[in-house]
């Protein structure tokens, strides 16, 4: 079945990249759990703040560093980030240990150089895979071999807190994340040797106008424009749901996991999500590019939104003796749509959108996507209140599933061609 999926490692590039990538994305699942739980713990449903100043950072950095971004070469930005990064995450271990806890002032340097990292990193990569990947046609499959990066993150490294929770201190942890991105910044550095990315400069233009110029080229695209017109709905509702809901609901029930620890629980939890997020990579990956990928796109989102809901419906009905297996499951149905939409979506980019023009398209999807969250963090603290945890959880999904119902409608009331893409 995996015999498309792995073609791409027989380019020595790749197969770096994808190894730089899992090892960094496994350390970075290791500082989210870790973050998401340590903020909830101590800060209750104003944790959520967090995540709003993560997205205010993300959508900072895309407004004012894009035009900055697009005329640096792209394996320098790559390893600025993960360079910058790493530091800020030393300086953060550095202080827990010396005053025994994590200094606010350290967790809330380390969101903000973590997200501004992540805006520069991004949009530098995606707009690089054209040109590392000699054969074109196997742009999906690429796609999707650098996505089970982050698939198998959320599937090992939460496991691996709760295993490693009684061996290794949380700043250990964090840590070990550190080290990821030192090993990130080095393999990108061979890569530059191994397989060298020609500089394309983008036209001269300010700022705006590069991010203008991002919405501009994906408006053109009527399958894109809908997925960009839609992600932050998805992407608020995902984040509110997962790294605010699921953390507030284990907690207050009581659940416990291996150990007997709610973060063991929380762990097992985005486990199971990240179980068969790889396994749809594994299926989405190793099929060509469909003749309809706005099936995929829309049935992806509708998919998460059922998880969604799910973990909703479990929290209002079930008993805590049956909480954590509830969850366990509905993130496994929700993680598999994942796949469906972003592999698309990033393909989609790479394939029909001018090079110089990716990483501005790419930008504008981060924009959408962190507004969105922004709006979600920003009402969920208050919401969760209101409403109570798992009635807010519900909520979540079903905008999250009326989100992917309303793109599916879209093109099936017109349809003017395989995915009307001009």
């Amino acid at each position: 079945m995996t015999a498309r999926l792995l073609r791409p490692l027989g380019e020595p590039a790749i197969a770096l990249l994808w190894l730089a990538l899992a090892t960094s994305a496994i350390g970075d699942q290791l500082f989210v759990v870790v973050l998401s739980w340590v903020a909830a713990e101590t800060l209750g449903t104003a944790a959520g703040y967090l995540a709003v100043l993560q997205a205010s950072v993300l959508v900072a950095v895309t407004l004012a560093g894009g035009g900055w971004a697009d005329r640096r070469r792209q394996p320098a930005l790559m390893i600025g980030a993960d360079l910058a990064r790493a530091a800020t995450l030393l300086l953060l271990v550095a202080a827990w240990l010396n005053l025994g806890r994590p200094p606010a002032w350290s967790l809330l340097l380390a969101v903000l150089v973590l997200a501004a990292g992540l805006a520069l990193f991004r949009p530098a990569l995606q707009s690089s895979l054209p040109a590392l990947v000699r054969d074109a046609t196997l742009l999906p499959a690429t796609n999707a071999l650098l996505d089970t990066t982050e698939r198998i993150a959320r599937l090992l490294g939460p496991g691996l807190v709760g295993l490693a929770g009684a061996l290794l201190s949380l700043a250990d942890l964090v840590s070990i994340d550190a080290a990821t991105f030192l090993l990130s910044a080095a393999a990108i550095a061979a890569i530059t040797r191994l397989r060298p990315v020609p500089f394309v400069p983008p036209p001269p233009e300010t700022t705006l106008a590069s991010l203008i110029r991002g919405f501009r080229v994906v408006r053109r695209h009527r399958l894109l424009w809908s997925a960009l017109t839609l992600t932050g709905i998805v992407n608020g509702s995902w984040y509110a749901a997962y790294f605010l809901g699921v953390p507030l609901m284990i907690g207050a029930a009581g659940v416990t996991g291996p150990g007997g620890s709610g973060i063991a629980a929380y762990g097992l939890v985005i486990s199971a999500y990240g179980s068969t997020n790889l396994l749809g990579t594994l299926v989405i990956g190793n099929r060509p590019m469909p003749r309809h990928p706005e099936r995929l796109v829309f049935g992806g989102i509708c998919l998460g939104g059922v998880g969604v809901t799910l973990l909703g419906l479990g929290g209002l009905w079930l008993t805590p003796s049956w909480l954590l297996p509830a969850f366990c499951l509905a993130a496994a149905i929700g993680a598999a749509g994942g796949p469906m939409q972003d592999i698309m979506v990033a393909t989609l980019r790479q394939t029909e959108l001018p090079r110089a023009d990716i990483a501005a398209a790419v930008r504008a999807f981060i924009l959408a996507n962190n507004l969105g969250l922004l709006a979600a963090l920003a009402v969920a603290p208050a919401l969760f209140d209101a409403l109570g945890r798992a009635p807010a959880v519900l909520l979540f999904g079903i905008l999250y599933a009326a989100a992917g119902i309303t793109g599916w409608l879209r093109f099936t009331r017109r349809p003017d061609g395989p995915a009307d893409r001009a």
